[in-house]
């Protein structure tokens, strides 16, 4: 049961991060933009059961949880803790669910695949820890011609600077290595 070690606000004012003493994962990122989507996964669902939560993300050791800013955050924090703390910690996930749990993007050339590896690189090293670091993520859905496609995740789903000015960053950034690229959020 993974006891919260500590708990922040996030540049985005709907979203707060929950940072935990135990992992829920090992790498493995989890998020939920609806209940529907979140069925499968005790933990999310539980989340989604509480009013006015509008997005669940969590991956090794922190949660964020976004609102539909209808709620008061004091009282919902107290809410997210009990379905929280009752959550497996990720020491009982088999090394058979973590590696069947990793995602690659199909039907893409050893030539873009080469491409993807090295912005995936950078995109690890530069933005990442970041965007981590403020509760969210995000995972590249794909890469075509010269148009990266990107999903954010967690706090960095609905937050307004993501959309942005996080995406002028990203852009610049990969275009550093890569000149013509777009990257598109979807």
């Amino acid at each position: 049961m993974p006891k919260i070690a500590e708990i922040e606000d996030t540049p985005n004012p709907n979203a707060v991060k929950f940072t935990l003493h135990e992992p829920l994962t090992w790498g493995i990122s989890h998020s939920y933009e609806n209940a529907e989507q979140a069925k499968d996964d005790a933990l999310a669902a539980s989340l989604f059961a509480l009013p006015n939560v509008s997005n669940v993300f969590y991956v090794d050791r922190w949660l964020t949880v976004t609102q539909d800013g209808g709620a008061d955050w004091p009282e919902l924090v107290r809410l997210i803790a009990v379905p929280l703390r009752a959550a497996p910690a990720a020491a009982a996930q088999s090394a058979a669910a973590v590696f069947a749990a990793r995602m690659s993007i199909d039907d893409m050339s050893q030539e873009d695949q080469a491409r993807l590896e090295v912005i995936s690189e950078l995109l690890d090293q530069r933005i990442r820890p970041s965007l981590k670091a403020d509760g969210g993520d995000l995972h590249v859905v794909g890469l075509a011609g010269n148009y990266l496609s990107i999903h954010y995740q967690g706090a960095c789903g609905s937050c307004p600077s993501s959309l942005s000015g996080t995406l002028s960053a990203i852009e610049n950034l990969v275009r550093s290595i890569e000149p013509d690229i777009a990257v598109v959020a979807v």
